[in-house]
């Protein structure tokens, strides 16, 4: 049953990727007014992501913090992901273990308590990304 889904959905997966690489592409033109407050992701030169997500980090200097926004966010019913990253040896499953540290971590500190994600869902239509729109400019407008 599970490979005869799969097989179906594999049938959809061009209108998959170009969906949402479409809500990626009109997420950066609803948050590119923030830039000065967040730093939005953009893909490597050569490269053509098929998006699972839009990576948002919230500056230092921003005026509130990541879980300010996504406490905002959440309570306005759009869902946001903490990015498993940056500094693994805060993670309980890497505290005991024998490292050593090269450099002093400040981009991975800044992804483990700046970053955070939401979807590119291909069901994401534009009326959800009207209502992103307008929350993220409810939630900047007051900061």
């Amino acid at each position: 049953m599970q490979a005869a889904v799969g097989c179906a959905q594999l049938q959809k997966l061009d209108q998959f990727i170009a969906r949402r690489k479409e809500n990626f592409r009109k997420l950066t033109q609803i948050l590119k007014p923030y830039a000065d407050r967040l730093i939005l992701p953009r893909a490597t030169e050569n490269s053509d992501p098929a998006w699972f997500g839009y990576v948002i980090t919230v500056k230092d200097q921003a005026g509130f913090a990541r879980n300010d926004l996504t406490t905002f966010l959440e309570t306005n019913r759009i869902e946001t992901r903490n990015l498993f990253s940056g500094n693994l040896l805060f993670h309980p499953a890497y505290q005991n273990i024998l490292h050593r540290i090269s450099g002093d971590l400040t981009n991975t500190n800044l992804i483990m308590n700046n970053t955070f994600f939401i979807g590119v869902y291909p069901g994401i239509g534009d009326e959800e990304l009207s209502v992103i729109g307008r929350t993220f400019s409810q939630f900047m407008s007051a900061k």
